[in-house]
């Protein structure tokens, strides 16, 4: 948590965003700007000028103060609802943290340490629940700090994600790009599935 005299300059930074995000307008302009940022192609390169336009959208101290707000710890985020925030205010920024923050984050970290997700691990596990029994997968990061991150999910939803992920680079990519090894254990992939699937007709 912060100390009396960082949670006073604390306090100062995030009165002086929330008057630059005093107008409405200026709440969806920084919301529209967030999200074609954190679902660009080329988000890990562009997050870098992420705080450079919110600073030009918002002023200097304001665009640095967003940014960190977004990425800093939950401990001192949460102090932000006792700092005298504009409730409109103070719900953006609480769902904007949710929606954008982990992401922002984590392509900070990557661009400052290349080496930043030391490793990851995928499981499955069945969860039983009102509505029967459910597949899930559960993806384990890894980070520079040793601070693993779990994502958990429902089969379909990842299942999902990977075909969103393999449509969206399969439109950029060259014939030496990947190696056959990794194509042919796609296809094995996507075989295993429809065979799975088949054998519950």
């Amino acid at each position: 948590m912060l100390d009396h005299e960082e949670r006073f300059l604390f306090r100062e930074e995030i009165l002086n965003l929330a008057t630059a995000l005093g107008d409405p307008g200026a709440l969806d302009n920084v919301e529209d700007l967030l999200a074609e940022v954190t679902t660009s192609p080329r988000f890990d390169a562009d997050v870098f000028t992420l705080e450079r336009s919110l600073q030009v959208m918002l002023g200097n101290r304001a665009g640095s103060t967003l940014v960190g707000l977004l990425t800093v710890t939950r401990e001192v985020f949460e102090e932000v609802g006792e700092i005298g925030l504009p409730p409109d205010v103070h719900e953006r920024i609480v769902s904007w943290r949710a929606r954008f923050g982990l992401a922002i984050d984590n392509a900070l970290n990557f661009l400052n340490n290349p080496d930043g997700i030391q490793g990851h691990n995928f499981g499955t596990q069945v969860s039983h629940g009102d509505g029967g029994t459910a597949l899930q997968g559960r993806l384990t990061l890894v980070r520079y700090n040793n601070e693993p991150q779990f994502f958990i999910a429902d089969a379909d939803i990842l299942l999902a994600i990977a075909a969103d992920m393999m449509d969206r680079l399969g439109e950029h990519l060259d014939p030496d790009m990947l190696e056959p090894e990794l194509i042919q254990r796609l296809r094995e992939g996507v075989e295993r599935i429809e065979r799975r699937v088949k054998a519950r007709e």
